[in-house]
């Protein structure tokens, strides 16, 4: 048996330049047996409401190959700019500091 890799195929990617680029802080993630769904939202301080800007819907393994990449991509960032610090316990609401603060 041979250990050969198949050849990896290459995918052309349009970007188109009128393509809106959407922020998200916040995620919501639900899936049945064959669908991962994640709906991404804006939530702001003192805002108890939000609104879903965008809705991404993939295979678990599409979602799992997703996950190795943001893993790997995070490590690279972290290798570069340190280490992000995530709170253990979620977020202090006090604490808490989105997007531009002016103080």
């Amino acid at each position: 048996m041979s250990n050969r890799k198949p050849p990896q195929r290459q995918i052309q990617i349009e970007l188109p330049a009128d393509l809106d680029a959407t922020y998200a802080n916040f995620v919501l993630i639900t899936h049945s047996p064959s669908e991962m769904i994640m709906d991404f939202a804006r939530a702001l301080p003192n805002v108890p409401k939000t609104r879903v800007y965008a809705r991404v819907i993939m295979t678990p393994m599409n979602a799992k190959l997703l996950h190795k990449a943001l893993g790997e991509n995070l490590s690279k960032f972290e290798d570069k700019y340190g280490e992000i610090k995530a709170p253990d316990q979620g977020f202090d609401p006090q604490a808490e500091r989105m997007g531009f603060v002016r103080d």
